[in-house]
């Protein structure tokens, strides 16, 4: 178990017992680059009806402005991050940023809907590079002992940006139209570019070096998969099975080929790991709980209570908000305690806060559904970090973006799947009370697999040690 200890910081750059000191700087500016690739999603979303009533593009389309940046961030977050061990930090940050900027000025001027979807995959894969800097420039700058906390400050500033991004594009797309929109973090993104160019640091790698061939592979290959299968999850969302399996079967062929291949072999050994492996399933399983928020509660809200769209955003604030306040205190937890333990309490909050949604009634209020929602807001704040901070102190130093990548296509497939799956409970359960009772306890059943594989990760260290 690993010791707090306090931050002894010096002014030579060493802490009173003469190790390395932790550098803050590094870790605000990667918070803050981190929430403009947050905010993409978020604030888009708000433009959809401006954007498909300039365009002339139906609703249905128009969803294509969120596919195309969900879908290359994940398909490229294994590539990226292997392409981030091989290149220095601050060189991939000093172009992976102002690429963000950039793509988002050519999706604000776009003067047609293909030219706005280009745009979109252009951010996407800018942003899928920011985000395999994450863990890297973690552990470039944070000491061991204080890497939870550091993981805890950037959980914290991600869900209130995104929360108030939200609002605030709502309201610059009634009164301007979705361009300004698209334009809205420039300011900051200037900032947090200068601010990279001063403390992210330097690895001492050489340069931006050109992605090789096995790069390139990782990327067609894995991304097609990925693609697939994200597509085919959408398609079961659209009532279109067939489809779904088709694109199913695609991705599982692509994936089965990448396995096969030499440039996989480094991921899929990392993988192997079971203090990384098992964490990283925990990941994909308990993303999945996604799906009340994004399936189950906007149903059950207007088709049992009878209320609009409005009570749900109002009630995902006692989510945010409890993921917010709870991620410092969670991540103080991780430098304390092991993680796999932290983690599977966090779970058990958020698998009691899934089954107290099954004694909602018909007259149910925003309160009766907001605490229910900041249990699981709590109990997510304390999964998410320790989680994050054990499979990093668990990866090979010359690996971590490696690791990173994979997290973060893990993360993606259950963010993904968990809307699939809740509506495809709530079919299934025949809707209303009775189908969003099915999804609720299918998705804690998933919650509590996690708990497992969390669980299981001790054996897997145990037995790395011995």
């Amino acid at each position: 178990m690993t010791q707090t200890t306090r931050d002894t910081t010096l002014p030579g750059g060493t802490d009173s017992a003469g190790g390395p000191s932790t550098r803050w700087a590094p870790v605000a500016v990667m918070a803050l680059a981190l929430l403009m690739v947050t905010l993409e999603l978020s604030l888009s979303s708000v433009t959809l009806p401006a954007i498909g009533s300039e365009l002339d593009v139906g609703t249905g389309a128009t969803q294509w402005v969120l596919l195309a940046y969900a879908l290359p961030t994940a398909a490229l977050a294994i590539p990226a991050g292997r392409w981030t061990d091989r290149v220095d930090l601050r060189a991939l940050f000093l172009f992976a940023v102002p690429a963000v900027g950039l793509s988002s000025v050519l999706a604000a001027v776009a003067p047609n809907f293909p030219l706005l979807v280009a745009a979109r995959v252009l951010q996407g894969v800018a942003s899928a590079l920011v985000g395999a800097l994450y863990l890297p420039v973690v552990a470039a700058t944070v000491r061991p002992d204080q890497r939870g906390r550091a993981m805890g400050y950037i959980a914290t500033i991600m869900p209130l940006g995104s929360m108030g991004g939200s609002s605030l594009g709502g309201l610059v797309a009634d009164a301007y139209g979705w361009r300004p929109v698209m334009l809205m973090k420039i300011p900051v993104l200037i900032v947090v570019i200068w601010l990279g160019a001063r403390f992210i640091p330097s690895t001492g790698r050489q340069g931006l070096t050109r992605p090789d061939r096995s790069l390139v592979g990782d990327g067609l290959v894995l991304g097609g998969a990925l693609t697939a299968f994200l597509v085919g999850f959408d398609r079961i969302e659209a009532g279109q099975p067939v489809v779904a399996a088709l694109f199913g079967a695609a991705g599982a062929a692509l994936a089965a080929c990448w396995t096969r291949m030499r440039s996989a072999a480094p991921v899929i050994g990392l993988l192997r790991r079971g203090p990384i492996g098992l964490p990283m399933l925990a990941l994909l399983l308990t993303g999945t709980f996604v799906g009340l928020s994004y399936f189950l509660l906007p149903f059950y809200i207007a088709d049992v209570l009878d209320r609009g769209a409005a009570m749900t955003g109002l009630a995902m604030v006692f989510f945010i908000g409890s993921v917010a306040l709870c991620s410092p205190f969670s991540g103080r937890l991780a430098d304390r305690l092991p993680g796999r333990y932290l983690g599977a309490g966090g779970l058990f909050l958020v698998i009691v806060g899934l089954l107290s949604m099954l004694t909602l009634g018909p007259g149910a209020g925003l309160l009766d559904i907001g605490w229910r929602l900041a249990v699981i807001g709590v109990g997510q704040a304390l999964f998410g970090t320790p989680v994050n901070a054990s499979i990093l102190a668990a990866t090979p130093p010359d690996m971590v973006g490696t690791s990173g990548g994979a997290g973060n296509t893990f993360r993606t497939l259950g963010f993904t799947l968990g809307p699939a799956i809740a509506a495809l409970s709530y079919g299934l359960g025949g809707g209303g009370s009775s189908g969003f009772r099915t999804g609720v306890v299918v998705l804690a059943l998933l919650q509590a697999a996690g708990v497992v594989a969390l669980l299981a990760s001790e054996g897997g260290q145990r037995s790395r040690a011995d």
